[in-house]
């Protein structure tokens, strides 16, 4: 997604409605990772040279999150300890994901490059929610 692209997505003086939209764009992009895990895990996994089981996991285990995600992007003004803890696993995962990178996981060069692509992405989803938690709270004192 481009810069241009977000700025769109995030177009309004509402930030109540920001965040709500760059939940609702997580959930949507996590979702389709998972699923494309769980439907395509032998393909990816030749693709990106891991194991078509842990593709299975991670697909089921992102499923999962993402619709948690999208429940609370759908709330009129989601709670700020569950757009916290999403903020904060984001950036859990994108840690993990460059720690498995670097400590257990034995890549192709797709994967190697697939995995820090999807660590920034998921880094960059917890920037963008912080920004935009940070900004309701803001404009509600």
């Amino acid at each position: 997604m481009s810069a241009t692209s977000l700025a769109a997505l995030a177009r309004t003086s509402d930030p109540q409605t920001v965040l709500r939209r760059f939940l609702a764009l997580d959930a949507v992009v996590t979702g389709a990772n998972g699923l494309a895990y769980l439907v395509a895990s032998g393909p990816l996994g030749r693709l990106l040279g891991v194991d078509s089981g842990l593709l299975i996991a991670l697909g089921a285990f992102l499923a999962v999150y993402a619709g948690g995600v999208g429940l609370l992007a759908s709330r009129a003004r989601p709670a700020a300890l569950p757009v916290r803890a999403v903020i904060e696993a984001n950036l859990a995962w994108a840690v993990l994901s460059l720690v498995a990178l670097a400590v257990w996981l034995s890549p192709s060069t797709s994967g190697a490059v697939w995995t820090v692509v999807q660590a920034v992405t998921v880094a960059g989803f917890a920037a963008l929610q912080h920004t935009a938690l940070k900004a309701r709270q803001g404009s509600s004192d």
